[in-house]
């Protein structure tokens, strides 16, 4: 029998409003996450740091931001998206002010510990994907997720900006700058955003939930592939300051812009694959992504030349990447039960982060500074290697359930009752 779907629902209002306020706010967030990265080459002079030490400082903020999307992700779901973002936002003030602190004393660390706290300000992503999923119907979340995403353009004006302030204002104003920007946009988020029409708080008790989320095989596929694309847009986001000084010999400012160049791009693509997953679906779309990583990753590992080569190399890396974060949420959205998106949500999101903690603590721990070329082989055809597996395990493992109709945000829309149950079975057996 045909499958019955319903018209889609006129936008709720306060939509765009919502989803722009949230993009925002994880902008802010990603902007501060970075601080401490985006300066790596100033610590690395004035605390005479070696490249793995550098990369411990650089994965700091990743790891704790990571593993805090898991209890942030259930807050969400309990306590409503306005009120989280508020708290990521002011409890990232404290650390941004401790970082400017421990560099104005050249105490490695006292920075490294402000790293530590500075890792709440990763945990916003993990915040705006239960939000933004409940404003939008499951049809139309692959756009809503992947345009929140694009947030992580954060990451370009971190590296941009902030290699620039210091040059320009000094240290700790640039430190302070960022500080303000934070407590300005807490307000903003308080005063003018709300929680989506028919949000319901989910007070059932952490534990079980976790566990029954654990269950899902979907939860940890999406893990997987989220840690591979994800992963490598941060890790490249985090170490390619670095990178670049190391094989192209570039300025803390040239750096800088270069690796905002690499952000934005990921930042444009994310929301193309949120869309195009919507289209045609999320696999299709992963799998082009993991593919161009793949090869892009053994372009990079032979070390084009600067620029004409190695610049669309790297911006075509960063678009495989952003591409394929879109789709791989755009299926957490949509497979995700009701009522479990911020659990699931936090604990995809805490693997994507952790898939860019390592990637900088390996690629400091194999740097070779004796080679002539190929610095950094090992790391780079690791990264290529992950994403073929990641590409086969894609093709093979992971199955696409029926897709849900339009139908008014936070439900399945219009089906028969024998396709629902097979869509729910299909969500649940990811």
């Amino acid at each position: 029998m045909a499958e019955v779907r319903a018209a889609a629902p006129p936008p709720r209002g306060g939509q765009t409003r919502n989803l722009v306020l949230a993009t925002a706010a994880s902008v802010v967030g990603f902007w501060a996450w970075n601080v401490v990265a985006t300066l790596s080459t100033h610590y690395a002079q004035t605390l005479n740091l070696s490249a793995g030490t550098m990369g411990v400082l650089v994965a700091m903020p990743i790891f704790v931001g990571s593993l805090g999307r898991i209890v942030v992700g259930i807050m969400t779901d309990r306590y409503g998206g306005r009120a989280l973002f508020t708290f990521v936002l002011v409890a990232t003030i404290a650390p941004v002010l401790l970082v400017a602190l421990g560099g104005s004393l050249n105490s490695f660390a006292l920075v490294l510990a402000a790293g530590f706290l500075l890792g709440v300000a990763g945990t916003v992503f993990a915040v705006g994907i239960p939000f933004v999923s409940a404003w939008y119907p499951p049809a139309r979340r692959g756009f809503a997720t992947g345009v929140f995403g694009s947030g992580m353009g954060g990451t370009a004006l971190a590296a941009f900006l902030n290699p620039r302030l210091v040059k320009a204002i000094g240290y700790v104003p640039t430190h302070l700058l960022i500080a303000g920007v934070l407590a300005v946009m807490a307000v903003l988020v308080w005063v003018f955003m709300k929680n989506a029409p028919g949000w319901t708080p989910n007070k059932a008790p952490v534990m079980p939930r976790m566990r029954d989320a654990s269950r899902l095989a979907v939860t940890w596929k999406m893990c997987f592939l989220y840690a591979v694309v994800f992963g490598g847009f941060v890790s490249f986001a985090t170490y390619l300051p670095t990178y670049l000084r190391d094989v192209y010999s570039f300025s803390p400012a040239d750096a800088g812009a270069r690796t905002a160049g690499f952000a934005l791009a990921a930042v444009i693509a994310r929301p193309i694959g949120g869309v195009m997953a919507d289209k045609v679906g999320s696999k299709p779309v992963v799998l082009v992504s993991l593919a161009g990583v793949a090869v892009l990753g053994w372009l990079v590992a032979l070390q084009p030349v600067a620029d004409v080569q190695a610049g669309p190399v790297f911006l075509a890396m960063a678009a495989a990447l952003g591409l394929g974060a879109g789709g791989v949420f755009a299926w957490v959205g949509v497979l995700a039960p009701e009522g479990k998106v911020g659990t699931i949500g936090g604990i995809v999101s805490a693997a994507g982060g952790l898939g860019g903690y390592f990637p900088p603590l390996v690629m400091g721990m194999t740097y070779n500074p004796d080679a002539t070329n190929y610095k950094y082989a090992i790391g780079l055809s690791l990264l290529v290697v992950t994403a073929l597996l990641a590409f086969v395990f894609t093709l093979v493992s992971v199955r696409t359930p029926a897709r849900p109709a339009p139908g008014p945000a936070g439900t399945a829309g219009s089906r028969p009752a024998g396709e629902e149950r097979k869509w729910r079975r299909g969500r649940s057996t990811g």
